[in-house]
């Protein structure tokens, strides 16, 4: 951030103005650069690493705008993680004080000497202006097993992202399938703040249909998810219930199956999908409408510097985290590149995604990318979206296995064997022989982790 520009949420907020809403399911507040939610208890908060531990995504995005640039740490507590996990986490973390919701109930942080309650309201407040100090920002990494390691970021490093508009556009209105504690779901957040308009919340217990619904009804105009909540989303009957200008994929590989279907549902919109993660920030956006992204951004100067090390993608820029908090592990090699783990392949000039270096399966010796198998089947036009995995074999180690949804209009009573040859049809002319799934399973629905991506296990 440049010298002129605001140093904190709060001021943000005053400078792109206050006619502007955080809308929440059955609920919406109207922000203002001087009220609180906190109100008397602020000032409490001040210096202190803050635990921001509501269940509630509005409460956590009123404590959010008010804590950065007061509190020396702001930890966002994930709802996913379990309440065993928070002693650890509270020592990890130099964890003092904690933001809660009227109703909460964390026993495990009945030990720290500050609790503050954060309404879902804000009341008129005098400015702050004048208690301003760098909050580190310290988000949960997803996808890993036991404690999550806290990654540390700033405002500066969460915001180098976004592109700075040269006036407010009250028109402009937000939202994202992600929960804002979440990488993804904070830069949407934030971008929503910086940009001045408004921000529609998600609800885990909202079922899709009816947010899509609340989308239309507010007006969305720009809005993010993975390609999994896409998938979900464009299977309902409510999916043209809203008429975005922006359609955002991100956190998973966006294939072109994907991004020409929600092309067809919102032929009005701009679809793009972004590369970005907890550690490495946001390396690029795509918004040519094709899978991939061109050869010619890696190893170009900038900002964001890229490379391919062994088939995996680094990346070294001020949008990266700043280490691993409470961990001894690196997070940069020693030229500061993340390895992000996200494998590629080159062709044709342009880099296409083929799956994570950790989700190999290993079939006789031989590696098989599940996200690759997942794009083939994923073209076949009777199918929604699949998930690919493993299953042990005495003979190879491991089979590869696919549960696929059909599309909600397939006739699946007289042709469900037929579509089912026809999508071994289209692996075994596509992928080698050791990728060619060895069983297909025809399932209602696939289950998502609450990061919005595909619960991946194995059997």
């Amino acid at each position: 951030m440049s010298s002129a520009e605001p140093d904190c949420l709060a001021e943000w907020l005053e400078a792109t103005g206050e006619d502007r809403y955080l809308l929440a399911r059955g609920t919406s507040v109207k922000l203002g650069a001087r009220a609180s939610a906190l109100g008397g208890d602020r000032a409490k908060l001040q210096d202190r690493s803050v635990l921001v531990a509501t269940r509630n995504q509005l409460t956590a995005a009123l404590a959010l705008i008010e804590l950065d640039g007061l509190a020396r740490r702001l930890i966002l507590l994930t709802p996913d993680i379990p309440s065993a996990q928070l002693p650890a986490i509270i020592a990890d973390g130099e964890i003092d004080a904690a933001v809660l919701d009227a109703d909460s109930d964390h026993a495990a942080l009945s030990c720290l000497p500050l609790r503050v309650t954060c309404p879902p309201a804000i009341q008129p407040a005098p400015s702050f202006r004048s208690e301003r100090r760098q909050t580190e920002w310290l988000l949960f990494t997803s996808g890993t097993v036991g404690i999550p390691k806290m990654v540390s970021h700033s405002l500066a490093s969460l915001t180098a992202p976004i592109k700075r508009r040269p006036s407010r556009d009250a028109s402009i209105v937000w939202s994202t399938f992600y929960d804002i504690r979440r990488y993804g779901g904070l830069q949407i957040f934030l971008r929503a703040i910086l940009d001045g308009g408004s921000f529609i919340l998600s609800d885990a217990n909202e079922p899709v249909g009816d947010f899509l619904i609340r989308l239309g009804k507010h007006g969305v105009t720009r809005i993010s998810g993975t390609p999994s909540h896409w998938r979900q989303a464009i299977m309902s009957p409510s999916a043209r219930a809203m008429s975005p200008q922006y359609v955002r994929l991100s956190g998973e590989i966006a294939d072109q199956t994907i991004l020409d279907r929600l092309a067809d549902v919102y032929p009005n919109a701009q679809i793009g999908h972004a590369y970005a993660s907890t550690e490495a920030g946001v390396g690029f956006e795509v918004n040519d409408g094709r899978e991939g992204f061109p050869a010619d951004l890696i190893e170009q100067p900038g900002g964001v510097e890229m490379k391919i090390v062994e088939g995996s993608l680094r990346i070294r820029s001020p949008r990266t985290a700043s280490r691993y908090f409470g961990s001894n592990a690196a997070l940069s090699d020693d030229d500061g590149f993340i390895d992000t783990g996200d494998m590629l392949e080159l062709r044709g000039g342009r880099y296409y995604f083929v799956g994570r270096r950790g989700g190999i399966i290993n079939v006789g010796g031989l590696k098989v990318h599940p996200e690759e198998i997942e794009t083939v089947i994923n073209r076949h036009p009777h199918v929604r979206m699949s998930l690919v995995r493993s299953k042990k074999s005495p003979v190879t180690g491991a089979l590869v296995i696919a549960d696929v949804v059909l599309e909600p209009d397939s006739d699946n009573s007289g042709n469900e064997q037929d579509i089912k040859n026809a999508i071994f049809d289209l692996c075994r002319q596509t992928l080698p022989r050791h990728k060619v799934p060895v069983a297909i399973t025809f399932v209602p629905a696939l289950d998502l982790a609450v990061s919005g991506k595909l619960a991946r296990r194995s059997s």
